[in-house]
């Protein structure tokens, strides 16, 4: 796995395959660049970038005051510096959508595209609740089989998925040690996010407007408890040309290789060109 010095000194890993359009993969709070393990064999052929944020996966924790949105963003933009790609589109989830949108405001002219899956500029109270009774803690389940026979009962809304997924997650998000199962982030970022909720949640439309003239999708869970369908409506409104998949059978998030995704992706992928 390589690795690059951001500029304070951070050691971050990421994945660079192909040739063609530059796709940089963000993925969410608490995952990883294998987040996109699902969708490689259904893209079309690009260069594809993905990266493991500090305090995540392969790269080194900093501490809780490092994990917000702008520093994540400012190591994307320095990943793409390093490989020296000056303008690449993004597809983010949850988290990295975040980061994505924040992208658009900053760094407009860098950006060739931006792909959603499931976040957009109102983030729902019940999904952030959700997330924060798990974040930061090991699970009970002490192992990967263990841990997949017990996923479905806590990952509601998510219907017809075998179990070879629930394996496939479970390995991809959890390491088994003598110990029981290890999460693959540092525990700080629990802090992080409190901090993040602690009052009033600042209002993202800014960032979705700063989106104007890049090309759009948006895939959203039917049964998601953090992108609501109405504030995807609104999205819509404001953005007719977008493209949209509402997944069903699936919540927070879609693992992007639904047929309803997959059609999103692709047709938003032909809209966008390398320039």
């Amino acid at each position: 796995m390589p690795h690059f010095t951001a500029p304070d000194g951070t050691t971050l890993a990421y994945d660079d395959q192909g040739q063609g359009l530059p796709l940089l993969c963000l993925p969410g709070l608490t995952r990883t660049m294998a987040d996109f393990e699902y969708l490689m064999p259904h893209l079309p052929p690009l260069r594809l970038i993905r990266m493991d944020c500090r305090g995540r996966g392969d790269s080194q924790w900093t501490g809780p005051a490092t994990y917000n949105v702008p520093q994540e963003g400012a190591d994307a933009l320095a990943l793409m510096d390093h490989l020296g790609i000056t303008r690449f589109a993004i597809l983010g989830t949850s988290r990295g959508g975040l980061i994505g949108m924040y992208l658009a405001a900053v760094a407009h002219d860098r950006l060739l595209g931006l792909g959603l899956n499931d976040v957009g500029p109102v983030i729902e109270r019940a999904g952030l609740t959700r997330i924060f009774d798990y974040l930061g803690r090991n699970p009970a389940a002490k192992t990967h089989a263990a841990l997949a026979a017990a996923m479905p009962g806590f990952n509601p809304g998510f219907d017809g998925v075998p179990e070879t997924r629930w394996r496939q997650e479970a390995q991809k998000h959890y390491r088994q040690t003598d110990r029981g199962l290890q999460i693959t982030y540092d525990p700080a970022l629990k802090e992080a996010f409190l901090a993040a909720m602690q009052g009033p949640l600042p209002d993202l439309w800014p960032l979705f407007d700063a989106c104007a003239g890049l090309p759009l999708a948006l895939i959203r869970g039917a049964n998601s408890d953090l992108l609501s369908m109405d504030t995807a409506t609104e999205m819509q409104r404001r953005r007719p040309d977008m493209l949209f998949a509402n997944v069903p059978g699936r919540a927070h998030i879609p693992f992007l290789d639904e047929a309803e995704s997959l059609t999103v992706i692709a047709a938003w992928l032909r809209k966008i060109s390398p320039r």
